[in-house]
């Protein structure tokens, strides 16, 4: 499996996804090469910073780059690297603390500019609000490119994905096959946390139900024809919504857990504090708590619908054994594949579940072959 730091999985596991979400290899290595002695050091908040500062560095230069496009009036080339750039500034925001107040300026000018590189690609991209209760959940609805009515995969982030990243993967797949797409910033992610400070939860039917009773209000999508897809701690979101709504007609779940454990030892530091973060619990333990009410034990039994699992072995983060405990657990149809020498997300072989996964949804979704 490649490792661009060997002696650092979080690190290496950010390149794959940069690589695998529309990021060019020559100016991640740009970004990544000087970090190469430094990234040993992994918690260090020397290493965390270098980080930052090194990809900070690469996005602006790649937005200068687009700025100059955009000046000569090139607005597709301009659009391209803007979304580049958005990319890079959301891959610098990933390290720090979150107490360091540098993330969030990272983070609002990432979507800024990637929202603006959308715009001037006119890629099929509208950017909705979904009600939900007091509040609502930004997300990308990315509509099929056919008449009348189509069906629609909802696609909720993972543990530390967004909207953008997501769109950046696997936007164009779905939508080709004649799938449209919604994108979700849920509790927990992106600007639904960030901005609007809606932390997350166990009970993820609910931001699940809100995105169905969304789309059931939209002329452009077959209500009878809606399903769900999420990676990483996505890979439990899924599931669990999809054991509750039976609304979703086919579920796709990547490398999530079956169970939290509430015992952090052994995951990285930046991953446990993230999570304390996210799920709004004041210190360790309490987050230890909250984390075991994170499992699938009592409910994968009412998954009835079709669901396609993925995991990877060599996933030193959500062991490939969680993957086969849910497949069987659940009570539908199942389809289970392990891929050998998968990472986390299984991004260094992406290849090896994207268009398997869509052509198993079109297929669920009764969508004809194009």
């Amino acid at each position: 499996m490649f490792e661009y730091f060997p002696n650092n999985y979080p690190w290496s596991l950010a390149v794959m996804g940069a690589l695998s979400r529309g990021g060019q290899v020559s100016e991640i290595d740009d970004a990544c090469r000087p970090l190469r002695e430094i990234a040993a050091k992994k918690n260090d908040p020397a290493a965390q910073a270098a980080w930052f500062e090194s990809w900070m560095k690469l996005a602006e230069r790649v937005e200068r780059l687009a700025d100059s496009d955009a000046q000569k009036n090139h607005p597709l080339s301009a659009g391209r690297k803007y979304m580049r750039a958005g990319l890079y500034y959301l891959m610098a925001e990933r390290m720090p603390s979150h107490k360091d107040p540098r993330r969030l300026i990272a983070y609002r000018r990432g979507i800024e500019l990637y929202g603006r590189g959308l715009t001037l690609r006119r890629e099929p991209v509208e950017r909705v609000e979904v009600p939900y209760g007091e509040h609502s959940l930004p997300a990308f609805f990315v509509k099929a490119p056919v008449a009348g009515r189509a069906p629609c995969m909802v696609h909720f982030d993972g543990f530390d994905a967004t909207k953008e990243t997501i769109y950046g993967s696997v936007g164009e797949e779905y939508r080709r096959r004649g799938i449209s797409l919604l994108i979700v910033d849920h509790p927990g992610v992106g600007e639904a946390l960030r901005l609007r400070q809606l932390h997350s939860g166990p009970d993820t039917e609910k931001p699940a139900a809100a995105a169905v009773d969304y789309l059931e209000t939209r002329a452009d999508v077959d209500r009878d024809r809606i399903g769900i897809v999420a990676l990483s701690l996505g890979g439990y979101y899924a599931p669990r919504a999809a054991a509750f709504e039976k609304r979703f007609k086919a579920c796709v779940a990547l490398s999530g857990p079956f169970q939290r454990s509430a015992d952090f030892t052994g995951r990285p530091q930046m991953n446990v504090e993230a999570f304390r973060v996210r799920s709004k619990s004041a210190d360790l333990e309490e987050a230890g708590k909250v984390a075991l009410r994170f499992t699938l034990a009592e409910c994968a039994k009412n998954i009835t619908c079709p669901i396609y699992i993925v995991a990877g072995t060599q996933d030193r983060l959500t062991p490939h054994t969680q993957a086969e405990r849910l497949a069987a657990a659940v009570s539908g149809p199942c389809v289970l594949s392990v891929i050998e020498g998968g990472n986390h997300v299984v991004n260094n072989l992406w290849y090896r579940y994207r268009d398997q996964t869509a052509d198993w949804m079109a297929s669920q979704l009764g969508v004809a072959k194009r």
